[in-house]
């Protein structure tokens, strides 16, 4: 049996069962909750049996001590760590994790990538292999992504190809990458003929999230990470949803960083975040590869919600204009409408998920897109199986489906991508 272990570590008895109460642990596989003295929480993946077992590692100030993690989550031979940055993030924490890798007794290299997705591409991922190939390194050494959803989607190819596959590390920086892209062993790189087409299934060997790190991101950046936490939330059960939901009202993103000095706020992020990876991580531990068979609520397709509309934007506008979740943010609301003329997705719910989308910030301008330019970039979509792509849709909260695009009449979507659109 696939498992998902949560370990939450706490001075306060009353605290720990206070989060135990935020999972439906009938959703979870297995959840054991324990309380050793220290506030963090982990969640262990298990894909495949105990060769393939990982755990995420949640918490505040966790980069000083990162050395340690990374020695206790690769081989005892493992000498040499390439950190895979961009700039502005190594700037910010890369001297503390290099720091802290060193004087655990890694040799450490760094490679820092342009930011942005429009750089996560062949021409990047061919200049990270070289630089692997200058270090001289081995397969028995690792590569760190340090960054967001891009650092971590081109290091994890990088990892995958490089040698036929070194070991990963997982550090995100970003509130969508926590969440989402750090979980799951997802690598890809964008092409002109769509996005993430090219790339490989390489889990991590470990994930460190250091909430931390949320004080300096960008109020962008928070939007497109809540965006994802609302996706999750709809697809998950109404539980997780009510959770996030509660959280953006009572923290706007708009004020994020004065909330940093409260201790509710850290509380509530923390286990916010740790609800928002459990799931994650209990859809991988079930469907590691997206089987192309499977349409059941547990299929690892149902995280593409939202993101057949959210990758064409991105698509039609060159990577440029969108962070990737505040596309997802959109590619929510249609779905949500869609899903109301083919699913029965009732009204009350639709509105409730608009009015939790707002919560998260203001989402780019969309007037000058054309509508047939979101549905060409659609038909390019890489959740295409044959000739027929697949939805994911809402019968309700919590309650996911995969239907084909030949169930679905053309003019719903186009209706409902100009109600989204070109209001």
């Amino acid at each position: 049996m696939k498992e998902t272990t949560i370990f939450y570590q706490s001075s306060s008895s009353d605290l720990a069962v206070k989060f135990a109460s935020l999972f439906d642990t009938s959703r979870l596989c297995r959840a054991e909750f324990h309380f050793l003295g220290k506030r963090m929480q982990k969640v262990k993946v298990n894909l495949s049996g105990n060769a393939r077992r990982y755990e995420i590692e949640i918490g505040r100030d966790l980069l000083k001590t990162c050395g340690d993690w990374a020695k206790n989550c690769l081989a005892e031979n493992a000498r040499k760590i390439v950190v895979v940055s961009n700039p502005k993030i190594f700037r910010l924490y890369g001297e503390a994790v290099k720091t802290s890798l060193e004087e655990n007794g890694f040799e450490v290299s760094v490679w820092l990538m342009k930011d942005g997705e429009r750089h996560k591409n062949f021409r990047s991922l061919e200049t990270a292999l070289e630089f692997f190939s200058e270090i001289k390194l081995k397969r028995t050494d690792a590569a760190l992504a340090l960054g967001g959803g891009v650092v971590g989607d081109l290091a994890g190819l990088a990892a995958a190809v490089y040698l036929r596959g070194v070991a990963f590390l997982q550090i995100p920086t970003t509130l969508l990458a926590m969440i989402d892209s750090s979980v799951g062993g997802k690598t890809a790189v964008n092409t002109e003929f769509g996005k993430n087409l090219v790339g490989a299934f390489h889990q991590p060997r470990g994930v460190l999230i250091d909430i931390s790190v949320l004080q300096t991101l960008p109020r962008r950046e928070l939007t497109a990470g809540f965006c994802e936490a609302v996706k999750q939330g709809a697809i998950a059960d109404r539980q997780l949803f009510n959770q996030t939901a509660e959280f953006l009202r009572n923290y706007s993103p708009q004020k994020f960083k004065k909330f940093f000095s409260r201790e509710d706020f850290s509380e509530n992020l923390q286990n916010l975040i740790a609800a928002q990876v459990a799931f994650k991580a209990e859809i991988v531990s079930q469907d590691e590869r997206e089987s192309a068979g499977r349409i059941d609520e547990k299929s690892r397709k149902i995280l593409n919600f939202g993101h057949t509309v959210a990758h064409a934007l991105e698509k039609v506008t060159g990577y440029k204009r969108f962070k990737h979740g505040e596309a997802v943010g959109y590619g929510i609301l249609a779905a949500a409408e869609i899903s109301k003329e083919v699913a029965k997705f009732v009204q009350d719910d639709i509105k409730s998920l608009n009015d939790v989308v707002r919560l998260t910030g203001n989402l780019p301008n969309t007037d000058d897109i054309a509508i047939e330019d979101i549905i060409e970039a659609i038909s390019f979509d890489k959740k295409s199986v044959g000739e027929s792509l697949q939805w994911i849709l809402l019968e309700k909260i919590g309650k996911p489906k995969i239907i084909s695009d030949r169930e679905i009449p053309k003019a719903v979507i186009e209706k409902s991508l100009r109600k989204i659109f070109q209001t």
